[in-house]
């Protein structure tokens, strides 16, 4: 039952990212997080390498797109 409700609450999410995130935060968090269907979550340093990027860029892109996140459901909550 815990397996279905997380594919659910992911699927929201991902069908939410790409009105909310620029491509680059959204391949980052998509990654990250494994949001596409059947995914898996990769290491920042995983994405790093396939993005041509350094890993504290990869880091630096994450915290920005979660914060955006953030603020847009805690906007949508009030």
């Amino acid at each position: 039952m815990e397996k279905v409700q997380l594919k659910i609450e992911k699927s929201k999410i991902y069908k939410n990212l790409k009105d909310i995130l620029d491509d680059r935060e959204k391949e980052v968090v998509v990654g990250r997080f494994g949001l596409e269907l059947g995914g898996e979550e990769r290491t920042q340093r995983e994405i790093a390498k396939e993005l041509g990027i350094s890993r504290s860029y990869v880091s630096r892109i994450e915290k920005r797109a979660l914060m955006k996140l953030y603020h847009e459901f805690y906007k949508a909550k009030r």
